[in-house]
């Protein structure tokens, strides 16, 4: 797969990630199923970040690269 996640982009993902183990750490998400979503999502955001490619943006043809 080709890259088509862009630094900012990245960056807006990891911080949504650390706002979420923020918000869980602080007492805020709680809830078996919040506390689920709130995992799926932080590592899914982490995921995308590290590698750049996000599976739903090829899907849709975007590319925030901006190259």
């Amino acid at each position: 797969m080709s890259k088509n996640v862009g630094t900012i982009d990245r960056i807006i993902r990891i911080v949504a990630a650390v706002a979420a183990v923020a918000a869980y750490l602080n007492g805020s998400i709680t809830g078996a199923l919040w506390l689920g979503l709130a995992g799926v999502f932080t590592v899914i955001w982490v995921a995308t970040s590290a590698t750049a490619v996000c599976p739903l943006y090829t899907a849709l043809g975007i590319d925030t690269r901006g190259e």
